[in-house]
């Protein structure tokens, strides 16, 4: 029998998620969709803990990107990424709706220190009993290093300091030993002090003398996702992430990271199962094919040229105005183009021009749209992953809630039923549901 598939969500506490169009699609309307509020989110973890998902996941942003044209009015304008409300505090009100599902964020180490990180995201793992996952990130853009008012280091510097942050943390997570409060009320002994430990830190980037003011949380500090794509960033995914978030529209492409994670990770001693890739994607169903790819051309239809350069640009934090928009992007040689060129390429691996990749990463950032009725899309998941290994499917939606909704109800049993999916939770915390094989 083939392997489970491992779903996650993907969400942002703001208008736009990978589509720009989400926020003006007619069906988000017809919703009456109110992104600021918390009430969408604690209904969208509700639906998704019904399709059996691993996780809700926010991405964010600490900015709004000026990188295209050196101006805001881009980003603003056509919402690319912009305006990005803080998701932390959404994560216990969406695990106090829930009972199973994870619940995630991004939260970057550029600009914090290890105690805050460490104590955040334990207090996290507590309050969501064992449900949290944090998306370590060291930051994308220049923009989020100027509004805390520090330089940007190169990419090799960030991820040695990410490396040492997490260390850290995890010497933080584990200050106090699983039996350290003793709570006996009668010899009026809360903690045994020789069961909490100072960890005396002291490297290249930090001074942290312990311990941590948070007991031992119950997956001993919250679930490590990451989505890391430089050299750097895929040794720090293989050596820590217990889930990778990768977009790779071509299962080619998607292939040669797979395998490149899963040989880091032999080479590190880890066994496949510690750590799940899961692809990104953008369903879109119709009760046809042809219904489908007119939904498909409906919302392809929204997304404004410019507001695909203006994200392009932050995602690369470089300025594409400079580019001529039907210049082939596969053979570019700026350094910052490097990261995403796996994106610049059609599925038969011509080259794109500007124009395509920027439409293309303002209708999904990337990520292929499968296309077709429940048994072809469900077809077109079991595909690519056949062609590029991976665990699952980080799936994001052309409007909200709806898309999400019509595949849980929909998808989800096809996939059941071809014994793709599992049919009931197992397990206490998100790390115990990644690493659930049936």
């Amino acid at each position: 029998m083939a392997a489970k598939m491992h779903l996650a969500q993907f969400l942002v506490h703001g208008p736009t998620y990978h589509s720009l169009a989400m926020w003006r699609h007619p069906k988000t309307a017809a919703a009456g969709y109110d992104w600021s509020r918390p009430a969408l989110y604690q209904h969208i973890a509700r639906v998704c803990e019904r399709g059996l998902f691993d996780m809700v996941f926010f991405a964010d942003l600490n900015y709004i990107s000026d990188t295209y044209r050196h101006s805001l009015e881009p980003a603003l304008r056509y919402a690319a990424q912009a305006p990005e409300h803080d998701p932390i505090p959404l994560l216990s009100y969406m695990a106090a709706a829930t009972r199973h599902i994870g619940v995630a964020s991004t939260f970057s180490v550029s600009q914090h220190h290890p105690f805050y990180a460490a104590r955040l995201w334990a207090t996290l793992d507590h309050l969501t009993e064992g449900r949290a996952g944090w998306n370590v990130v060291t930051s994308i853009n220049h923009n989020q290093d100027a509004n805390f008012g520090v330089d940007r280091p190169p990419t090799d510097v960030r991820y040695d300091r990410a490396h040492e942050f997490i260390e850290v943390c995890r010497k933080l997570w584990s200050s106090w030993e699983p039996d350290a409060v003793v709570m006996d009320r009668e010899a009026a002994v809360f903690a045994d002090a020789a069961k909490v430990h100072r960890i005396e830190h002291a490297g290249p980037f930090f001074r942290s003398r312990g311990p941590l003011n948070v007991v031992r949380s119950p997956q001993d500090g919250p679930a490590i996702l990451q989505a890391g794509t430089s050299p750097k960033g895929v040794d720090f995914a293989a050596k820590y992430a217990d889930a990778i978030f990768a977009i790779q529209p071509r299962p080619e492409d998607a292939k040669r990271y797979f395998d490149g994670i899963k040989g880091r990770m032999a080479e590190l001693g880890r066994a496949p199962g510690e750590c799940r890739i899961l692809f990104g994607a953008q369903p879109i169903l119709g009760a046809s094919e042809a219904e489908a790819r007119e939904r498909q051309d409906e919302h392809n239809s929204l997304v404004p040229l410019e507001g695909g350069m203006a994200i392009l640009s932050a995602h690369a934090d470089y300025d594409l105005s400079k580019i001529d928009l039907d210049a082939p992007m596969a053979d570019r040689t700026e350094p910052e183009l490097q990261r995403l060129k796996t994106r610049f390429r059609k599925p038969s691996g011509e080259s794109m021009s500007l124009r395509e990749v920027a439409q293309r990463h303002g209708q999904s950032v990337g990520l292929p749209q499968f296309v077709g009725t429940v048994k072809s899309v469900a077809d077109q998941m079991e595909a690519f992953l056949e062609t590029a290994g991976g665990d699952g499917f980080m799936l994001s939606p052309i409007h909200s809630p709806g898309a999400i909704e019509e595949f849980v109800d929909l998808v989800v049993p096809e996939l059941q039923r071809r014994g793709l999916m599992r049919t009931r939770y197992e397990g206490r915390t998100l790390r115990d549901l990644l690493r659930q094989e049936g």
